[in-house]
């Protein structure tokens, strides 16, 4: 005889899977929750938006069942990838679970994916539970629910989802990067390498931001600090090292870099050439008339003429 099946797909699994769920908690309703969400970047999203539309999902998910928000948590320019433990307002509410004077016994998310990457959901879910903490997850359909297999793997997809998200767009991100410095010789941000400015390059290309009043940032020739380099190029060609390059730098008076641009070389001493310092320049493709871009660990360059590159 075939068994009559509920229209709720979730109800159908609990009955396979022999999970009982009484009438008082569908009765009771969720009672009291806390929020969490994260946006990652101040520049690309809009917090307050963000933050809008993540709280507007959670509270459509859960007044429904009675649930009530009465706490906030949510975190601004922190990356998925990093651990909830490292992410202010995530660790302010880990914390707050071992409040016995917290108002609230669930949390609830306004996507799942924005929340957790990878594994994390499986390391933080023990620690909600530990506490008498429930999860509601709209990608779920309810509550999270340990007992039950389907929700684990569920939640296992999601983490794969949302870092797949994420190294899709850095690799859009790095790709146009890329072209835009291949291209249109953009200069990407980073100190500026010594014997070179960044000068005005025009209009934005993209006319919102172009109408926000941004303007393109190239690199050109520092007609005062170019010969400085051409001259550690044509000594180091001339068979002297490293540091016989740096003091003769010094003796002669010539500001090293961090002297000469304190504002972006805080981290140095501005105490004079040092090898380091003669031997990064010598390895940097930029002085050989390479468009370069450093993409995490990884370094590229293409051979183009491009007249704010040469000339060093």
């Amino acid at each position: 005889m075939t068994a009559e099946i509920s229209r709720d797909p979730w109800t159908t699994l609990d009955e396979l899977w022999g999970i009982e769920v009484t009438a008082s908690e569908l009765d009771e309703g969720i009672g009291e929750l806390a929020f969490y969400g994260r946006c990652s970047t101040e520049d690309n999203q809009d917090p307050e938006t963000s933050h809008g539309w993540q709280m507007g999902n959670a509270r459509k998910f859960v007044e429904p069942l009675g649930g009530r928000v009465v706490a906030d948590f949510f975190d601004i320019g922190q990356s998925r990838s990093v651990p909830w433990e490292r992410r202010p307002e995530s660790a302010r509410l880990l914390a707050a679970l071992k409040d016995p004077r917290r108002t609230w016994s669930a949390v609830v998310v306004g996507e799942g994916t924005r929340c957790w990457f990878g594994n994390q959901f499986s390391l933080i879910a023990p620690r909600f539970a530990a506490y008498g903490v429930d999860l509601w997850v709209p990608e779920l359909g309810g509550k999270f629910d340990p007992r039950n297999p389907s929700h684990k793997m569920l939640m296992s997809v999601l983490g794969g989802m949302s870092e797949s998200e994420r190294q899709h767009v850095q690799a859009r991100v790095r790709a146009a990067m890329d072209a835009q410095v291949l291209n249109e010789g953009r200069h990407q941000g980073g100190r500026t390498p010594f014997g070179y400015e960044v000068v005005d390059g025009g209009p934005h290309p993209n006319p919102r931001k172009a109408a926000e009043g941004f303007r393109l940032r190239v690199l050109a020739l520092d007609e005062e600090l170019a010969p400085v380099v051409r001259r550690i190029f044509d000594e180091y060609l001339e068979g002297n090292g490293d540091r016989a390059i740096a003091a003769g730098l010094n003796r002669d008076g010539i500001p090293c870099p961090s002297a000469r641009r304190p504002d972006q070389n805080r981290h140095r001493l501005a105490d004079g050439w040092q090898g380091s310092t003669v031997r990064a320049i010598l390895e940097n493709p930029r002085y050989t008339g390479y468009a370069y871009l450093a993409a995490g660990r990884s370094t590229r360059c293409w051979p183009i003429r491009m007249t704010c590159r040469r000339g060093t």
